[in-house]
């Protein structure tokens, strides 16, 4: 679509409009001022913006549940939504997922889920996923602005990388769409227009598996305790994936460091083995269960962070993981009170499991807690404990925090 430059200048101030400017001032301790571009579907569809967060046109948007079929109203009180990116070849992991999910949690909540393909979904996959709940559901599609390669990278090189990634032993090392997806879910997930109008998100996967009950509004505890990132697993990434990366992030960091949180409050140093914070010791929330911010990922500092990292061309010229992109983020931009760890939130996505182990906690999962990740080597929640000890909750906390968000039966 072409504008007149009147009409550029008319759509960019309306697109200025959004920005909310809050300033966090602690003593001897910082954290970055958070401006916030969170805009309307409408304002969103406008493209050729600058780093202000944009979205596809309308036309992609393929069918939304309300248009489809009626839903059992929202009972959760939060500006929510669960989402999920899929192929039509993945229904029967998605027919898991969604399937546990619902009996575990959403079918107290009726929250709704937006799930995005970049090939447009099947009438089959639809109906299919359809007759899983009674909440909305969106389907969308994903095109080139936020799934191909941009023009600055270099096809040869990228070719290269993944010629050398499959001589390293490393997972997806030769797949092009691997490299695409975890673009997609670094830096434009939150920008889709089907996911404009939420502001917090909780990530599904298919074939992942849901083993405790959740008796209480997730998102709402998210919105209460102005938490901008949960998670259930954590472990370290693989080094081949990530040579630049660090070297990457610090030369951003250089350039912005009032975006960064400092004192006590600060996290950093879960992802640090030195004092002096010099290399990345590969820790990273495995991001394919996560619940956060949406607003916080439409930040200023956000979108400039993924911005930088995405110039560089690391995402298709090694393997960047939008996991560790995301954990990097939250650890230097967000304060420990920004974050939290949902013990109690029993989850596998194959190979790994977080299990509680938690006596009553355990009273309300199906899972085995003796083969909980936990246990395993690989694992940075005890970096976590060393920074902050107090990040996991005992059973009276957990109790006192989410009774108000406890759920209640009609």
């Amino acid at each position: 679509m072409i504008f007149n430059n009147g009409l550029k200048a008319l759509l960019t101030l309306v697109a200025l409009s959004g920005y909310v400017l809050a300033a966090v001032t602690h003593q001897q301790e910082s954290a970055p001022a958070i401006k916030i571009f969170a805009p309307t579907v409408e304002q969103a569809m406008v493209k050729n913006m600058g780093s202000i967060p944009f979205a596809v046109n309308p036309s992609y948007i393929l069918a939304g549940g309300k248009s489809i079929r009626k839903y059992k109203k929202q009972i959760g009180t939060a500006n929510a939504t669960f989402i999920i990116l899929a192929r039509n070849s993945e229904a029967g992991g998605l027919v898991q997922s969604i399937t546990q999910l619902e009996k575990v949690f959403n079918s107290k909540y009726h929250y709704p889920y937006v799930i995005l393909n970049d090939a447009h979904f099947t009438e089959e996959f639809i109906n299919t996923i359809l007759n899983l709940t009674e909440s909305e559901v969106k389907f969308g599609f994903v095109d080139k602005d936020m799934w191909g390669y941009p023009d600055w990278v270099d096809q040869k090189k990228a070719a290269d990388g993944r010629a050398k990634a499959v001589k390293d032993g490393v997972p997806y090392a030769d797949s092009e769409s691997y490299r695409h997806m975890c673009r997609f879910q670094s830096g434009y997930f939150f920008r889709h227009p089907l996911m404009m109008d939420y502001q917090y998100y909780w990530r599904v996967e298919p074939g992942v598996s849901y083993h405790c009950d959740i008796d209480y509004d997730v998102f709402g505890l998210m919105a209460a305790k102005k938490y901008k990132y949960g998670w259930t697993l954590s472990l370290t990434d693989y080094p081949n994936t990530l040579q630049t990366f660090w070297h990457t992030v610090v030369d951003w960091m250089k350039q912005h460091p009032e975006w960064m949180t400092t004192g006590n409050s600060s996290i950093s140093k879960w992802i640090h083995d030195d004092d002096k914070n010099e290399t990345y010791n590969f820790c990273h929330f495995w991001s394919n269960f996560e619940v956060g911010d949406l607003n916080w990922l439409r930040s200023e500092q956000y979108v400039s962070y993924f911005e930088h990292l995405d110039k560089s061309g690391g995402f298709f010229y090694e393997r960047w993981g939008d996991a560790p992109v995301h954990s990097v983020a939250v650890a230097l931009m967000l304060k420990e009170s920004e974050v939290h760890f949902f013990n109690d939130i029993g989850y596998t996505h194959p190979p790994f499991m977080h299990c509680p182990t938690e006596p009553e906690m355990k009273s309300k999962c199906n899972c085995d807690p003796t083969k909980t990740f936990e246990t395993g080597t690989w694992q940075c929640n005890p970096r976590m404990a060393k920074i902050a000890p107090n990040y996991k909750w005992s059973m009276d906390q957990l109790k006192q925090e989410t009774k108000p968000f406890a759920y209640k039966k009609l």
